[in-house]
């Protein structure tokens, strides 16, 4: 129905696989969404029931009109060409599988405002007697040329808090009954945080030799042949 699901992160644990091995995993919430409307390239679902004083009259609006139950959490995702989509229908997380390869996008937690060594680990300045630029940015550019400060120059700010995707995360286990999907590895936010998870978009390259490296090897393999029937 959709690569896209909504979800909320539990947490991590370990579990045992099939084979015994001890695997690290993040615990998702994911789903049910229900569609809420339906557009031409994308439909709206959402996550997470709230209550209808906690909602704007708006917002409110498009719930009631979908006749859905109030979300908190209310967003656009891609929807699949040649496929039907109606309001009310629930994007459930049976919809992975174990062994699958997934994209999770979520919220970085927030660091605040850092200096230039904790955000971009810096080595920091010389710690002898007498020097006063041990943790400090200090030449952040030439006052001739350029005479301005690089675009992207490293300096100190506001550290996390910024959208991360973390792609190719295999899914371990899909629990259906508790909307549960366990996948291998740490996925970015705190707890509660809310996360999109996506079908992963990346996929390995298929490696192609080249024909010449082909051809190379078949002549090699000849003249081995010659060379044995000429001793012979």
């Amino acid at each position: 129905m959709s690569n896209y699901i909504i979800g909320k992160k539990i947490g991590m644990t370990q579990i045992y696989d099939d084979t015994g091995r001890l695997t690290p995993v993040t615990v998702i919430e994911a789903g049910p969404c229900p569609i809420v409307s339906v557009k031409e390239k994308n439909i709206q679902v959402g996550f997470d029931a709230a209550k209808e004083k906690s909602l704007s009259r708006p917002v409110l609006g498009i719930y009631k009109k979908a006749g859905v139950s109030p979300r908190r959490i209310l967003r656009e995702v891609p929807r699949i060409a040649n496929q039907e989509y109606k309001a009310g229908q629930e994007l459930k997380v049976d919809m992975f599988t174990p062994g699958e390869k997934v994209d999770v996008i979520g919220t970085s937690i927030g660091k605040g405002f850092q200096g230039g060594m904790k955000r971009w680990h810096w080595h920091g300045g010389p710690k002898t007697h007498g020097s006063t630029s041990h943790r400090r940015a200090g030449s952040i550019g030439s006052s001739t040329t350029p005479g301005r400060v690089w675009k992207g120059h490293h300096m100190p700010g506001h550290m996390g808090n910024a959208r991360v995707t973390v792609s190719g995360l295999r899914v371990v286990k899909v629990d259906p009954e508790n909307n549960l999907l366990a996948v291998k590895g740490a996925v970015a936010g705190y707890k509660n945080n809310y996360l999109i998870i996506r079908k992963t978009t990346k996929h390995k390259r298929q490696v192609i030799k080249p024909v010449i490296a082909e051809q190379k090897a078949e002549a090699l393999k000849k003249d081995a042949k010659k060379q044995s029937a000429a001793k012979k």
